[in-house]
């Protein structure tokens, strides 16, 4: 590593998230080289001092170059949707090293097949077909030290400076140590975790029952009924997670319960939304289409429903949220459904002592 005091952090991705991550780094006295792919934009952005609506902190310099973020930086946050994250990752796969730290804070799938391949009932959607954003990473680069970050982090709390907590996972503590040494501060604490996978698939699961909270905050079900489907929906999470390869932990920690509460209550998730205005009338695309940044678990519904079908997961929330999302089913329509849905135990995923002597 670079002596400390000549250290330059790199943030790839300025949406509202990225930017509040390269704010906290700034405020910490990190130099940070904040990554946007157009250049007209970078521009803008540099002159103006704004991005995503947050104001920049003094330390900050923008950049549209790849290999400048490589060069420059040894340790970096990629911050960028899921769709677009393997092609940014080809593009600076040739200027990292095994020595760069990576420690992303992208919430999606990377969902491949390879033109010979079709998704079909003989040749169903399998986890061999979708990777987790580390993955990605490990797959595309030489970089060894690889992390994330997931928990409660709304960007416009982030932003107005109200109190935090992160989740930095990977398998090395160092990684963990740096995440927490750049990172932590008085209103943002950090947290450390060896499970990857897991806290990877808290942070893509949670966007799905975040949809349906959405829905039945939007055709005003009441608070009860939204606490049922949020309890409801973190079962479903945990059998999908763990069958994935997640553990069962991470799932009733700050990256699952925690996040899951901030991103199903909040009108300031994205996901949240979606759910709010499809209640509302209006249509995905109407929604997508006006939307500034992407909601990952518009395509996380789908690609969980078919691996939930391959691994004989009982998912009913999936299933019925893709329904909505497709115009199969109405939300009136998917909440009688659900209330009458045979939903097995009120918590049978974690063993009791009872059953440990059995």
């Amino acid at each position: 590593m670079r002596n400390i005091s000549e250290e330059v952090i790199g943030v790839i991705g300025a949406g509202s998230f990225g930017t509040a991550i390269a704010n906290i780094l700034s405020e910490n006295d990190s130099k940070v080289l904040l990554y946007v792919r157009d250049p007209k934009r970078a521009k803008k952005t540099s002159r103006e001092r704004i991005s995503s609506g947050q104001k920049l902190g003094q330390n900050i310099e923008m950049t549209n170059d790849l290999k400048s973020i490589a060069d420059r930086c040894e340790v970096i946050f990629p911050v960028i949707p899921s769709a677009n994250f393997r092609d940014m990752i080809s593009v600076i796969s040739p200027y990292l090293h095994p020595y760069h730290v990576l420690i992303h804070g992208t919430k999606g799938f990377d969902f491949f097949i390879s033109e010979r391949e079709e998704i079909n009932t003989e040749n169903p959607l399998s986890r061999e077909h979708i990777k987790t954003v580390s993955e990605v990473i490990k797959e595309e680069t030489s970089v060894l030290r690889v992390g994330c970050m997931a928990g409660p982090n709304l960007a416009k709390e982030l932003d107005a400076r109200k109190p935090a907590a992160t989740v930095i996972a990977s398998h090395f503590d160092e990684v963990i140590n740096i995440g927490q040494r750049l990172l932590k501060n008085d209103r943002f604490m950090i947290y450390g975790s060896k499970d990857l996978i897991g806290i990877e698939l808290c942070g893509i699961l949670k966007n799905i029952i975040a949809i349906g909270a959405g829905s039945i905050s939007g055709i005003g079900l009441g608070e009860n009924a939204k606490s049922l489907f949020i309890s409801r929906g973190l079962v479903e999470m945990v059998y999908i997670g763990t069958a994935l390869g997640g553990n069962l932990q991470a799932f009733l920690g700050l990256a699952g319960i925690g996040d899951l509460i901030a991103t199903c209550t909040s009108k300031l998730s994205r996901n949240f939304t979606v759910g709010y205005r499809l209640a509302k009338g209006e249509t995905l695309e109407e929604i997508t289409t006006s939307m500034e940044e992407v909601a990952e678990g518009i395509k996380t519904v789908k690609i969980v429903k078919e691996l939930a079908e391959t691994y004989h997961i009982k998912a009913p929330i999936t299933n019925v949220l893709y329904k909505i999302l497709h115009n199969e089913m109405t939300i009136r329509e998917a909440h009688t459904y659900l209330m009458n849905f045979p939903f097995r135990a009120e918590i049978d995923f974690i063993e009791s002592e009872e059953d440990k002597t059995l």
